[in-house]
């Protein structure tokens, strides 16, 4: 899949398909490419703003950009801007994406942006750069890997419409990266430590060490083992 940058012709073409094609917003996402909670802002300032298609003839491309983005640096382009590589990591660290902190990037600098394409190149080139790691050598069955991802997943019960959001775990074995992920409603000793049962009967087995990230689960799972014990 080849993501576009959003620049002017590519917001003008999602006001074209809404105001005048009058397409659902999931299928301006599926053309476009953009995400649908960027659409559905889009069509709210739209909204806000009286839009009709065609645009007046006065909107042009740099009062476009400033009339959706009032904060963005809307001046013609001449060269890239070039992200704040170290803010946008520590927030991928966090769990934010890279196609949300792309789409948070070009609504900045609307006319002066990299594509999605070159966004992600250019970061994954700044992150070589950064990183100085030892390789590792992992025997096959040795070392199981368990955290929570970052993000979590919305829940939408069917009955009621109540959304709520899920926590994922994820063991990987250091060998092979053979991954088991599953969901569940909490981060909880019970959810923790039931996860850990069906990941090792995924597995088929247990591994000599299991190698948390969050350490306050590691003691966890040591008090839970010697209680048992």
């Amino acid at each position: 899949m080849s993501a576009k940058r959003i620049t002017m012709r590519q917001l003008r073409e999602v006001l074209r398909l809404s105001l005048s094609a009058g397409l659902s917003i999931r299928k301006i996402s599926a053309s476009t490419k953009i995400s649908v909670g960027s659409i559905q802002q889009i069509l709210k300032r739209a909204e806000q703003f009286q839009l009709s298609w065609p645009l007046p003839d006065d909107l042009d491309d740099q009062a476009l950009a400033l009339k959706f983005y009032p904060r963005a640096d809307a001046k013609p382009a001449r060269r890239h801007q070039e992200p704040d590589w170290i803010e946008l990591h520590r927030a991928q660290e966090k769990g934010v994406t890279k196609q949300l902190l792309w789409e948070e990037y070009t609504q900045q600098f609307p006319n002066r942006c990299y594509s999605y394409s070159q966004f992600c190149a250019r970061y994954e080139d700044w992150r070589g750069k950064q990183q100085r790691s030892m390789r590792q050598t992992h025997n096959a069955g040795e070392k199981l890997f368990l955290d929570y991802a970052g993000q979590t997943i919305p829940i939408v019960c069917a009955a009621s419409g109540e959304i709520r959001q899920a926590q994922i775990f994820v063991a990987v074995l250091g060998a092979s990266n053979y991954t088991y992920a599953e969901a569940t409603w909490t981060q909880s000793l019970p959810d923790w430590l039931g996860s850990h049962v069906r990941a090792f009967e995924f597995f088929g087995g247990t591994p000599k060490l299991l190698v948390p990230d969050n350490l306050k689960k590691a003691a966890s799972i040591k008090a839970a083992v010697t209680i048992r014990n």
